[in-house]
Formats: C-alpha cells, sequence, structure tokens
C-alpha cells in the first residue's frame, strides 16, 4: 500500500512493528539491527553536532532534565547504573559529574559510538558492546537504567524493556527520553522542519542525507507517550510518570521495577 493511508498505518504502528521497518523499507529483524549499526557507525563522529542543530540545543537541556532525575532517584538507590544506548557518552557525562563515585556504565550496539565515548570520558566510565535485546549484565545488578533516545532504534523495543526490567533492581529506575508527539496544532511546523531541514543538515554537515531521513521517519513511525506507558507497564514497571517537552516532541517516562 501507498499514499496518505500507507503514511498513517505507518505512524500509528506500535512497538512490534518496528522490527521489520528500517525507515519506510521493509527489513527483517536481523537485516535492521545490521543496518542501524552500520548507519550509526557512520554518522558517529558529528553525532552531537547534528543534535544540536536539529533541535536547536534543546536536547542537551532535555538530557540535563532526565540526569536531575537520575540523581534524584539514586538517593534511595544502591547499585550500577546502566547508560542504554549510551552512544557518544554525553549522558553519562553529565551523570559522572552529579554522581562522581557512582559505578557507571556506557552499552550500545555501534563500536563507532563508543569509540567517540571513549575519547570523550577514558577510563571513568566502563563500556560494553552489546545489543540491548541481550545484555550482559547480572539479573538484578543495576539500580538505574537511562535510555535516551534510543529505543526506537532497537530490533526488539519489547524485548529491550524487558531486559532492563530483568538487570534492575526491585525498586530501580528507568528513565526513558524518546521522540514523541507533537501537539496538533504545532505538528505542521514540526513536520517541516523534520521533513525537509534536517536531511539536508545530514548532507551538508555529516554527508549522510539518507541516514537522517532514517532518523526522521524512526521518529514517525515510533508511538506516542501513552501507548509506551502501557508498554513499560507490560514489561514490569510501575509507578510512571510522563513529563512531556516542547509541545510533545519528545517525552521523558520514569518508571519503576515493580
Amino acid at each position: 500500500m501507498t499514499g496518505p493511508q500507507a503514511n498513517r498505518e505507518t505512524e500509528t504502528e506500535g512497538l512490534a512493528a518496528l522490527s521489520h521497518r528500517f525507515g519506510s523499507g521493509a527489513v527483517t529483524p536481523p537485516q535492521r539491527a545490521r543496518f542501524v549499526r552500520e548507519l550509526f557507525d557512520r554518522i558517529a563522529p558529528r553525532y552531537d553536532l547534528m543534535n544540536d542543530l536539529m533541535s536547536l540545543g534543546l536536547h542537551r537541556l532535555w538530557k540535563r532534565t532526565m540526569v536531575n532525575a537520575a540523581a534524584d532517584a539514586m538517593m534511595d538507590l544502591e547499585g550500577d547504573i546502566i547508560d542504554l544506548a549510551g552512544g557518544t557518552g554525553d549522558i553519562a557525562a553529565l551523570l559522572r559529574a552529579r554522581l562522581p563515585d557512582q559505578s557507571i556504565t556506557i552499552a550500545d550496539t555501534s563500536p563507532g559510538m563508543l569509540a567517540v565515548a571513549r575519547k570523550r570520558l577514558g577510563d571513568t566510565v566502563a563500556y560494553v558492546e552489546t545489543p540491548a535485546e541481550a545484555l550482559p549484565f547480572a539479573s538484578q545488578q543495576a539500580a538505574l537504567v537511562t535510555l535516551a533516545f534510543g529505543l526506537r532504534n532497537m530490533t526488539d523495543p519489547a524485548r529491550v524493556l524487558a531486559e532492563v526490567a530483568r538487570v534492575l533492581k526491585p525498586g530501580g529506575c528507568l528513565l526513558l527520553l524518546e521522540f514523541s508527539r507533537a501537539s496538533a496544532w504545532f505538528n505542521p511546523a514540526y513536520q517541516l522542519h523534520s521533513r525537509f531541514v534536517i536531511p539536508a543538515l545530514g548532507a551538508a554537515v555529516a554527508g549522510d542525507r539518507r541516514a537522517y531521513r532514517y532518523l526522521i521517519e524512526s521518529i514517525r513511525q515510533f508511538p506516542d507517550a501513552a501507548s509506551i506507558s502501557a508498554e513499560l507497564v507490560a514489561a514490569g514497571f510501575g509507578a510512571i510518570a510522563v513529563r512531556r517537552f516542547m509541545f510533545g516532541v519528545a517525552a521523558l517516562h520514569s518508571a519503576r521495577k515493580l
């Protein structure tokens, strides 16, 4: 099916459908995992700069809000912090500054992204190259998991949430920052920016228009905040709180493992 109706269906599909999509194309789950890993390896050197340009720097404020929430949560938690899909280490660097004595591990499937993180943080944190669907951590090892702008790129997002629940201690906290659905009045302007400006920036700054076209399509296909809350409940989380940013463009979910 093609045309507007197909686009509307794509935009309302849930997490389960993502494993068979790469942007607008149909793929197998192994193909999706490989394509996503290769994409982030390519754009890793300019990933932070592109995020600044695409969001006008707002992503930094959203991430600081998440890290502040992490620091607050760790006041009554004991255990490791895992920065899942930690990419270039920008969030881990903020966590390290706020929690200087805390054990922090960056986990990511892209060696290119982890290489950038190592340049930034050296041996102040640990690094694990792993798919998020099969985390090499012991059950109930972690007190807190941060996951920023990564869930929509996972091959099996629902399984990722189950894995996060497995590695968290009872009462442990997941902080999930992800793009969501903009408010109806703001959505037309946001769609124009995402469909035309961001791919153009990707071509000019990162030299990879196709990669940033995929990123925009992945945002459009990702479920809204209410659907993600339901997915968190299904994975074994409760005490879910949601904070929306920029008229719903992004949302921060805070959830506790039951």
